[in-house]
C-alpha cells in the first residue's frame, strides 16, 4: 500500500532567531550617532546603559550597569555606583571611567542625538568636569539646573547613553576622532548580544554574548534580513524560512492571524506618524494653508485600510501613555473647509508641492492616499520616493517641501517630543540644535520658552497641565500634520516565544526568545 510523502517545511535553526525587517534606515552602528529606529533596536540588544525601565511600567526605573544612584538635595548632582563584575567581550572590565568616557564622547562628537545630553548644560569644554569618574566604581554627573529628576534619568536610558569599551574604542582612534570612523561599522559594547556582521540594506547578524552578566540568551544567533516587501515577508514566515516578520501590512496580518502555524504579537509604541511642512516653502508657510492640509487627510479611511492594525488616530505630539498627552482629535477629512481655507490664504485653485517619501510599506501607501485627498482640495502633490537614508538626509538638510515621517521618543519623558516638535532655539541654517521644528524652519521663540519652563517643573501634575497647553497651541498652529500613533505588529511562528515589543524601539528585545 503506497503512502504519500508528507510535504516538507523549511525550518530555521533551533538556536537562531531569524527575522525579516526593513533595516535600510541603519546608517551607523555608533551609539553616539544612532538616531534611527532599526539602529536603536540594534543598540538596545547589544549595549547596556547605566539604568533602564520596565517596558510594561516605564515609571519603574532600575539599575543596569549602575547598581544604585543618589540625587543631591539641590537636584543637580547625580551619583551612580557601578555594578561590579561586568566585563566587555574584549575582556576589559567595565568601570565608571567607561561610563564617563561614553557620555563625554557623545557630547564631544556632537552628532544628531547629542542634544539629549547637551540640554543639561554639557559642552565639549566642560564635560570632563561635569561628568567624571571619581573612582573605578563611582560616576558623578552634574547638571546646570535642577530639572525634573525623571527627565535626567530617562535621558540616561536613551541610545546615546550606551556605554562603550573605552580602551577598545581608543585603540581605533584616528586623528582625534575618538574611534568614530571605526565604530560606525564595528562594536564596542556589552549586552546580551554582540555584533557579528552588518551588510547595509542586506542583513544584520548578532552573536550571543555567552558571558553576559545578566545571563546568556537562549538564542545563539540573531539574523535580521532586510526584506522590503510585506508579501515576501509573509511568504517566508508561512514557509518557516523566518521566525518573525516585522513589516506586515493589513492584508498579510489577516492571513497570518488565521494561520494555526503563526500568531500576531503587538504593542503600542510611542512613535507617531506626521507630515512636516517646510516653512521655507511660500505656500506652506501660510497658517491657513497649514490648517487646510490638516483637513485634507482621510484619517479614518486610512485607519480602516492601509494602516489597519498598524496605527491608531492621534493628532498631538505627545503619544498616549506619556505624562500630559493630549488625546483630542479635532481634524477629519473636510474637503469644503479645506478649500475655503486655501481660498482665504490666496490659493483658490490650489498649488503644487512635493513630498519626500520612504519607499517602504505602509509609508508609500499612506503617501498615495494623502496624494488622492490633497487632489480633491486642489493640491497637486508629487511623491518623491527614496530609501530611508536618502529621505532622512534630505529632510535633515531642510531641502524638502513636505516630509512624511515617523518619530519615536528618545526617552520616556514628555520633554523628548516637546523638545523636537515644540522647541527651536535657533532657526538659522547653521544652528547647533536641529530638532524637527528646525528641520521645518518653524521659528517659535515663545513656544520654546514654554517648553523650557515645563521641563523645570518638578510637580508632575503642574507639569502635565503645562504640556497640555503647549500641545493645544501646537495642534492648532504648527506645520506638523500629526496623524497616527503606531501599533507595532509582528507575525511570529507558533514555536517562537519571548520576543518583546516595547514602548520605544530600543525596547524591542531578543534576549528572552525561545523556541519550543
Amino acid at each position: 500500500m503506497a503512502v504519500a510523502a508528507a510535504p516538507t517545511q523549511a525550518k530555521t535553526p533551533r538556536d537562531a532567531l531569524v527575522m525579516a525587517f526593513q533595516i535600510d534606515d541603519i546608517i551607523t552602528l555608533d551609539p553616539a550617532e544612532i538616531f534611527e529606529f532599526s539602529g536603536a533596536e540594534f543598540a538596545g540588544n547589544t549595549y547596556d546603559r547605566l539604568i533602564g525601565y520596565d517596558y510594561q511600567d516605564v515609571s519603574n526605573i532600575y539599575g543596569v550597569a549602575a547598581e544604585s544612584w543618589t540625587i543631591s538635595d539641590d537636584g543637580k548632582t547625580f551619583t551612580f555606583k557601578m555594578r561590579p563584575g561586568i566585563v566587555f567581550p574584549s575582556g576589559n572590565p567595565m568601570t565608571a571611567e567607561d561610563a564617563a568616557f561614553s557620555l563625554q564622547r557623545a557630547i564631544v562628537l556632537d552628532k544628531s542625538p547629542a542634544f539629549i545630553l547637551t540640554q543639561f548644560g554639557f559642552t565639549a569644554d566642560n564635560v570632563k568636569d561635569k561628568i567624571k569618574a571619581v573612582d573605578d566604581m563611582t560616576l558623578v554627573i552634574e547638571t546646570d539646573k535642577a530639572y525634573a529628576p525623571t527627565f535626567v534619568l530617562y535621558c540616561l536610558t536613551a541610545t546615546i547613553s550606551s556605554i562603550v569599551d573605552k580602551k577598545l574604542v581608543m585603540e581605533h582612534e584616528q586623528d582625534g576622532d575618538l574611534g568614530y570612523n571605526w565604530l560606525k561599522t564595528n562594536y564596542a559594547g556589552v549586552g546580551p548580544f554582540k555584533l557579528r556582521q552588518w551588510k547595509p540594506n542586506e542583513s544584520l547578524t548578532l552573536d550571543r554574548n555567552d558571558d553576559y552578566w545578566g545571563g546568556a540568551p537562549a538564542m545563539k544567533r540573531v539574523i535580521i534580513r532586510h526584506i522590503v516587501e510585506p508579501a515576501t515577508q509573509q511568504l517566508l514566515l508561512e514557509k518557516g524560512d523566518i521566525d518573525i516578520a516585522r513589516n506586515l501590512g493589513p492584508d498579510q496580518l489577516s492571513t497570518v492571524r488565521n494561520n494555526p502555524d503563526t500568531y500576531i504579537q503587538e504593542g503600542v509604541k510611542g512613535a507617531i506618524y506626521y507630515l512636516g511642512l517646510s516653512q521655507k516653502n511660500e505656500a506652506l508657510s501660510k497658517p491657513k494653508v497649514r490648517e487646510a492640509l490638516k483637513y485634507l487627510i482621510d484619517y479614518k479611511g486610512m485607519e480602516g485600510t492601509v494602516v489597519k492594525d498598524l496605527m491608531t488616530i492621534h493628532q498631538a505630539f505627545l503619544p498616549k501613555g506619556f505624562l500630559g498627552a493630549l488625546e483630542a482629535t479635532p481634524y477629519t477629512l473636510d474637503i469644503n473647509k479645506a478649500k475655503e481655507l486655501l481660498a482665504e490664504a490666496g490659493y483658490p485653485n490650489g498649488f503644487k508641492v512635493t513630498m519626500d517619501t520612504r519607499n517602504t510599506s505602509p509609508i508609500m501607501e499612506m503617501a498615495q492616499a494623502i496624494q488622492a485627498t490633497f487632489a480633491q482640495g486642489g493640491v497637486d502633490l508629487e511623491i518623491i520616493p527614496g530609501d530611508g537614508g536618502q529621505t532622512l538626509t534630505k529632510y535633515r538638510a531642510r531641502n524638502h517641501d513636505i516630509y512624511i515621517g515617523r518619530w519615536g521618543p528618545d526617552y520616556q519623558d514628555p520633554h523628548t517630543n516637546a523638545d523636537t516638535f515644540a522647541r527651536n532655539p535657533d532657526n538659522s541654517d547653521d544652528a547647533k540644535s536641529k530638532p524637527l521644528a528646525w528641520r521645518n524652519a518653524w521659528d517659535i521663540p515663545e513656544m520654546t520658552k514654554l517648553a523650557d519652563a515645563a521641563v523645570l517643573e518638578r510637580d508632575p501634575a503642574k507639569r502635565a497641565e503645562m504640556y497640555l497647553d503647549i500641545q493645544k497651541a501646537h495642534q492648532a498652529t504648527s506645520p506638523f500634520v500629526i496623524m497616527f500613533q503606531q501599533i507595532e505588529v509582528a507575525g511570529v511562528r507558533a514555536d517562537t516565544k519571548g520576543f518583546i515589543i516595547g514602548p520605544s524601539f530600543d525596547d524591542n528585545r531578543y534576549k528572552d526568545v525561545t523556541k519550543e
